[in-house]
């Protein structure tokens, strides 16, 4: 969804143009207001929009009027005071009164545009910030983009509506996590929820690709370009115009590699192999891993500059075994969705104790194949012990939660993990770096769990 941005200007003329440059520049819900008193009566009737660009000297009802008005029935939209008089005192009292920016007529295309941008960019960070410090579940203005992930998880919640948030702007993002959480589903959730979403998504295994390869998938080529190349090729960069690339497993891509891929993110510019024809790349960039970067930074396998670019933004996918209140709505909803027609399947008691108790090193994904297997087993009767793989069977819930011998209560796996980092942390005398290693994790992961764990 585009964001919602109110001009207001008794000019006519000034109105259509700067409606024409914003619609233009990819704003298509432009709404434009010759009246004051009308934008004043639309935001005291709860309409609301993420930025209103508004002109001071307006005859009724001045544009200061309208900004407190608006700041008092909708302190989230950004407002962009623009006015034909250059007086700093004027421009303080906007500034007081809650105004983000004040422009002084003629107004180059640019300036608005650039405004508009820096107004909703600043916006997106306070609303994350808002997200961070609220410890109410978040709401979502595009739910169904959200949909097909499913969780009651505090923790994942909040990561997803900074998605959402992040989906506004063409800032690349990073999204890390364990294998089978879901990253890739993320990654379509947030070209769903962006103003993108009518045009392509394409993912790409980055771990596939050779150096032979990268070119011509990426970049394209002409008729003749190479031996074999009997046609022209379009690459994933123009196939995927005004959409978004979704680079996954980007940790796998070797280095030669990664340096072409910086420039297109620099510079938005690409060369078709056998052209000398510069083309452009309007292109939104997911990358994902399950690597730790930074640990691949540091021993040379991973170029710094480049990990800086796309980690724009930075999401991380908690492990299923991090939420465990959410292990129950998985597995009812994959039941449901490998039940033959006309059926219901279930789990008996036994069974569905073993699938609670079970850690999932393979997360989400891990335990959507171990209920589509357990279902075809059942045939149609109540899924047994019997119908689960051995590993799963073994399992007796808590288990993992008591050391040998110990007779106390039974821990949930997220607080035995958190007790033994912090207690292997404690006896290295804080060291980061060789409690990673004694744990057998990466530096980055060391450091995103002691930050749950609110451990500076």
């Amino acid at each position: 969804m585009s964001p919602r941005i109110l001009i207001v200007d008794d000019d006519r003329d000034y109105l259509d143009l700067s409606r024409n440059r914003l619609n233009a520049s990819g704003f298509k819900a432009v709404d434009a207001l010759e009246d004051p008193r009308q934008a004043a009566e639309l935001f005291e009737s709860n309409v609301t929009y993420d930025v209103a660009v508004i002109d001071i000297g307006m005859p009724e009802m001045d544009g200061q009027a309208l900004l407190e008005v608006i700041k008092k029935t909708s302190p989230a939209t950004e407002c962009i005071m623009v006015t034909a008089m250059n007086d700093a005192r004027t421009a303080v009292n906007c500034l007081r009164k809650g105004a983000y920016d004040y422009l002084v007529k003629p107004v180059s295309e640019d300036e608005v545009i650039f405004a508009v941008k820096r107004a909703l960019e600043r916006k997106r960070l306070l609303d994350i910030l808002h997200v961070e410090k609220s410890r109410q579940p978040p709401a979502f203005s595009h739910p169904a983009a959200f949909q097909p992930i499913l969780t009651r998880s505090k923790g994942l919640l909040r990561v997803l509506k900074e998605a959402e948030l992040h989906a506004g702007s063409d800032v690349p993002i990073l999204v890390t996590g364990e294998s089978g959480t879901g990253k890739e589903l993320l990654a379509r959730a947030i070209h769903a929820a962006s103003p993108r979403a009518e045009q392509p998504f394409l993912p790409v295994n980055m771990a596939a690709l050779t150096n032979e390869l990268f070119d011509a998938e990426f970049f394209g080529h002409t008729k003749g370009a190479f031996t074999g190349a009997e046609k022209e090729r379009a690459g994933h960069l123009k196939h995927c115009n005004r959409g978004t690339l979704f680079l996954d497993e980007i940790g796998n891509l070797p280095l030669a590699m990664q340096g072409k891929l910086l420039r297109v993110l620099q510079d938005g510019e690409f060369t078709p192999v056998g052209s000398s024809t510069q083309q452009k790349a309007d292109v939104r960039f997911v990358a994902a891993t399950n690597e730790d970067l930074d640990q691949m930074i540091a021993d040379g396998r991973f170029r710094r500059d480049l990990f800086y670019r796309i980690r724009g933004s930075w999401l991380h996918l908690p492990a299923l075994r991090e939420r465990p209140e959410d292990i129950p709505l998985l597995i009812e909803h994959f039941l449901r969705d490998f039940s033959p027609a006309g059926r219901q399947c279930r789990a008996d008691e036994a069974a569905l104790r073993a699938l609670l108790g079970y850690a999932y090193p393979g997360n989400v994904r891990e335990l959507k194949s171990i209920l589509q297997a357990a279902v075809n087993l059942a045939q149609g009767l109540a899924i047994s012990l019997k119908c689960l793989p051995e590993q799963v069977r073994k399992c007796r819930p808590g288990a993992a939660g008591r050391s040998p011998g110990q007779d106390g209560p039974i821990l949930p796996f997220a607080q035995v993990e958190k007790n033994h980092i912090l207690s292997v942390y404690r006896q290295l005398g804080g060291n980061k770096v060789q409690s990673a290693r004694a744990l057998g994790i990466g530096l980055n992961t060391l450091r995103r769990k002691l930050k749950s764990y609110q451990v500076q």
